[in-house]
């Protein structure tokens, strides 16, 4: 599917969809640059996940996360490519390359069997470490908030930190990024939807990633620990 109509038809979705309390900020491109990319060995596994408050004061938990999102499984493995080819001899033969990208499967714990599948992209700005996520063929989006913000192959973005072994995402609120582009704290290209009142970063991956370069390690600009949706990550296995 061409750039515009991916654009029209995500837009369409946005408007019929109406609003809720909290959006992930989305984007057509990738938050990354491929020299960017990284691997974390250690962030891969089976893992529960936790939803954390974003902040002390909230007398309530957090009511960011769908039912699945919590109670699924997370399972996370590097992705593998798989090379068919034909050797000397003429005969179909196959390699299998790691690739540095990581397969998330969200697993539901329950009789139900329907799985959540994401690409992952870790890799570092100023030393920091994120996470790009996109959807990989997502069914039943009504009980996943994660794969409800990506339904359309889109990128979210979450900042990844490792504390006691433990992976904690926080993920960069639509709202928040709005209140940058409106006080002129950051220069990306976006298509605002005024009846969903949502929007969508339309700026290539190195705008994207000179806008994390120059602001997403500054908590004056982005406070990664004021974000709605945030997860802990508990190993299982």
């Amino acid at each position: 599917m061409n750039r515009p109509r991916v654009l029209i038809c995500f837009l369409f979705i946005l408007l019929v969809s109406g609003c809720t309390d909290f959006y992930m900020i989305c984007s057509l491109n990738p938050f990354y640059l491929d020299k960017n990319v990284t691997l974390v060995p250690e962030i891969e596994g089976q893992w529960g996940a936790l939803p954390l408050r974003y902040s002390s004061n909230s007398k309530d938990e957090n009511n960011v996360w769908n039912q699945k999102d919590t109670t699924s499984f997370w399972k996370i493995e590097r992705r593998i490519a798989r090379d068919s080819y034909k050797n000397k001899q003429g005969k179909d033969s196959v390699v299998f390359r790691p690739m540095d990208s990581y397969h998330v499967t969200l697993t539901s714990s329950d009789k139900d069997t329907m799985k959540y599948s994401f690409k992952m992209v870790l890799f570092r700005v100023n030393n920091v470490l994120f996470a790009d996520f996109m959807p990989l063929d997502n069914t039943g989006l009504e009980k996943s908030r994660l794969a409800s913000e990506n339904y359309f192959r889109i990128h979210t973005l979450a900042r990844l930190v490792i504390r006691n072994n433990q992976p904690e995402l926080s993920w960069l609120g639509a709202e928040y990024m709005k209140e940058m582009i409106e006080n002129k704290r950051v220069r990306v290209n976006y298509r605002w939807v005024p009846d969903a009142k949502r929007l969508l970063l339309t700026g290539s991956s190195e705008q994207l990633t000179s806008m994390i370069d120059r602001y997403a390690d500054q908590p004056r600009f982005i406070d990664w620990d004021m974000q709605p949706a945030k997860l802990r990550l508990k190993r299982i296995n």
